[in-house]
């Protein structure tokens, strides 16, 4: 499988920790990769809350920036809301291998959100890597993933992109 050309990968304070695990996951197998943050494992005493975090990622994926995202948070639903606010971004979150797959080959999902209080860090590599592996099937899903373009496109006034 192809790798992506470059992840972003952050997290909130509950997250910080698995970050540092996966990033050294990422460097294992050779995928370049920025981190945007939290750089301490009290960001909330800082203000900077898992929004703020999976806003910057989602953006800079919409915006082109990056391929992909990886954000972690208590667990994984936080940032999965949050960056699916951002228009023309997909994030699924996956606790397990076979759900970071399909969102990869079904829904074509940017965005890989996973909870660190839920899931261990070997469990959470192997979720990363079948996530890095898989791509976008198609066939029938790329109906259904334009009728979320066409929905989004109508909900957000235009503001998705393809």
């Amino acid at each position: 499988m192809t790798e992506p050309n470059r992840v972003v990968i952050g997290a909130d304070d509950a997250g910080f920790e698995l970050k540092a695990i996966i990033e050294s996951y990422l460097d294992e197998r050779g995928v370049a990769y920025d981190d945007i943050g939290v750089d301490s494992p009290d960001a909330t005493a800082l203000g900077v809350d898992y929004p703020d975090v999976a806003e910057r990622a989602a953006t800079a994926i919409r915006d082109g920036r990056y391929e992909r995202g990886i954000l972690i948070c208590g667990t994984g639903i936080g940032m999965a809301i949050a960056a699916n606010k951002v228009p023309g971004v997909r994030a699924a979150q996956a606790h397990d291998v076979y759900s970071a797959q399909r969102a990869r080959r079904s829904n074509d999902a940017q965005v890989l959100t996973m909870g660190a209080r839920v899931i261990g860090p070997e469990a959470a590599k192997s979720i990363v890597g079948a996530w890095l592996d898989a791509e976008f099937d198609g066939g029938g899903s790329t109906r259904k993933v334009e009728k979320i373009n066409d929905l989004e496109r109508r909900l957000a006034g235009g503001a998705a992109r393809d």
